[in-house]
């Protein structure tokens, strides 16, 4: 199933999206009412949720209800970076011995259709079309042979990097977690959904330009060893979010530079899942706050 979380009539709360309409969930007591709360019931959220799907209780057109970030408010977002490898090539960096991880602050997640914001300190604001893994079980220590247990589903992301930021740290992260800077959706599918997740294509655009064109086959860990790999290390909870890197075509090694500019819109599709798209302005005057 394709799960949400949405916006209506001033309430948030989980639902399904099946066709052209919304499964709403408002006073199925049944259906925990956020996303984290939802993965952490497990397997009698999703039976709950199926029941509310073959019933014909509490549907909503699609286009009235706002979709929000599938995990709005996930505990950890961690990405991985040099993953495909032309995306190497591109870069001329060496092919990574390990997996290579960062983080993204969990500020700067927005959903399908908002806005990415050029930020006023530079212009060198890049796309990165990524598949994405939301983990549905608190593990420790997983075998790779094991991790799909704890996958709950698969959703698209945009990993967007300010490049000049991103190289005055090691670890990436302030050039990897401006507000705005991790578009998520639209919706995560259920890992039943997905047969094969390490076969599937991505593409991304900037309008009408097709910029990135692979299939996550291409990958060279798998989303089962990032899963054994971090685990081995941390414990991973419900709706913590991972992306399994971006392949070539990024705009940092276009000639001349293909950076993103106000006015433009970001697509990104991944089959079985949907699109991700979000517009591209100039970061407003009035959000400073202190």
């Amino acid at each position: 199933m394709k799960l949400i979380t949405f916006s209506h009539n001033h309430q948030i709360r989980v639902g399904a999206v099946l066709g052209d309409e919304v499964i709403d969930s408002l006073n199925n007591p049944n259906i925990p009412a956020t996303m984290l709360e939802f993965l952490a019931a497990g397997e009698s959220a999703l039976i709950a949720m199926s029941e509310q799907i073959t019933s014909s209780k509490k549907r909503l057109p699609l286009t009235e209800v706002k979709l929000l970030a599938p995990v709005p408010k996930p505990g950890k977002y961690l990405g991985i970076g040099l993953n495909y490898p032309e995306h190497i090539n591109e870069t001329s960096a060496e092919k990574p011995e390990y997996p290579l991880f960062f983080n993204k602050q969990t500020t700067c997640v927005i959903a399908n259709g908002e806005a990415i914001h050029i930020p006023k300190v530079s212009d060198k604001v890049d796309y990165e079309g990524e598949l994405a893994f939301v983990i549905g079980k608190r593990c420790r220590h997983v075998p790779v042979e094991k991790a799909a247990q704890v996958i709950a589903g698969f959703t698209i992301a945009n990993d967007v990097s300010v490049r000049d930021w991103q190289v005055r740290s090691p670890t990436w992260t302030l050039g990897k977690s401006f507000d705005t800077h991790g578009p998520l959706g639209p919706w995560l599918v259920t890992a039943d959904e997905i047969a094969n997740p390490h076969h599937l294509n991505i593409k991304t655009w900037v309008d009408d330009d097709l910029r990135q064109n692979a299939n996550t086959e291409q990958m060279i860990f798998s989303c089962y060893e990032m899963v054994a790999y971090l685990s081995t290390v941390m414990t991973l909870e419900p709706g913590d979010v991972i992306t399994t890197g971006t392949p070539s075509g990024v705009g940092v090694k276009m000639k001349p530079r293909g950076y993103l500019k106000a006015g433009q819109t970001v697509k990104i599709e991944i089959e079985g899942i949907g699109v991700l798209s979000n517009s591209v302005i100039n970061e407003p005057d009035d959000l400073a706050c202190y």
